[in-house]
């Protein structure tokens, strides 16, 4: 059995105006969005290295009512290089860098 060492990078992005994603299913609202990075620690360097291995985008809860009734929230695995040129276009504003980090270690 292997362990590999994996490091999730949470950050927000504002969209100001409706963005659409390939991986996401119909235009999204503008607003705040979490986008968590899985990168895996290469192992056979002398020093570390991460690879990504993931990319998720946090959607907006959908399906609740104000009164309190049910809501779904979302997790989509998206593109981080779409998501790049979608920034770099000046659609969105990137808030901070790295907001948080999760190192955990996972049997694979």
């Amino acid at each position: 059995m292997t362990t590999a060492f994996i490091r999730t990078t949470t950050r927000t992005v504002t969209f100001s105006h409706p963005f659409s994603l390939s991986s996401v299913e119909g235009m999204q609202p503008a607003g705040s969005y979490v986008v968590e990075t899985d990168e895996e620690l290469v192992d056979s360097l002398s020093f570390p290295v991460y690879r990504r291995t993931a990319t998720w985008l946090h959607l907006p809860r959908s399906g609740g009512s104000a009164t309190g009734g049910m809501a779904m929230s979302q997790t989509a695995r998206i593109d981080p290089d779409e998501l790049d040129r979608v920034l770099k276009a000046g659609e969105t504003e990137s808030l901070g860098h790295q907001d948080d980090h999760h190192d955990k270690e996972r049997a694979g």
